[in-house]
């Protein structure tokens, strides 16, 4: 699984999760994304911020000046999603949990374990979904497997 940040028209940013880059643009030529506040099917990846660590100072960096740190910016206070806004973000959990159930294999209780597998090479590589603790998804980030977690809203037959 991947995870991008999108953006629509509006200029709605929100994260979305694709089997790999190509599902992404498959899915966005095809108008099969759409924004979960507003609806719009224009998207298009946002700039993300890449994660870089540093290890320390290297021999001849100069000393870094001493600034002090910006106060963080007070974020307007959120307003609740209306009704529409909440039935057009249910209905997108839907399209993607459908899109996942025919597509994804499920592995129930063995999501851990087949996680493990696809990541070592151990069997071929396929997209999967199924259950997981909190406490195993940890161990799994802990051994740098990349593993999403999505709402998993019922369905209208349920």
């Amino acid at each position: 699984m991947i995870v991008f940040d999108l953006k629509c028209g509006k200029d709605h940013v929100f994260e979305a999760y694709f089997a790999d880059s190509e599902t992404y643009g498959r899915q966005a030529k095809a108008g099969e994304i759409a924004c979960p506040l507003c609806g719009d099917v224009e998207v298009a990846k946002a700039p993300m911020a890449p994660n870089i660590a540093v290890s320390g100072k290297r021999k001849g960096d100069p000393e870094p000046a001493a600034t002090p740190a910006p106060a963080p910016a007070k974020a307007p206070p959120r307003q609740p999603p209306s009704p529409p806004e909440m039935a057009r973000a249910v209905a997108t959990l839907r399209r993607m949990r459908a899109h996942i159930e025919q597509n994804f294999d499920h592995v129930g209780p063995k999501f851990p374990e087949e996680a493990r597998k696809i990541h070592y090479g151990e069997v071929e590589r396929r997209s999967i979904y199924g259950d997981a603790t909190r406490e195993e998804v940890g161990e799994l980030a802990e051994e740098g497997i990349e593993v999403g977690e999505i709402p998993w809203v019922p369905r209208h037959d349920a």
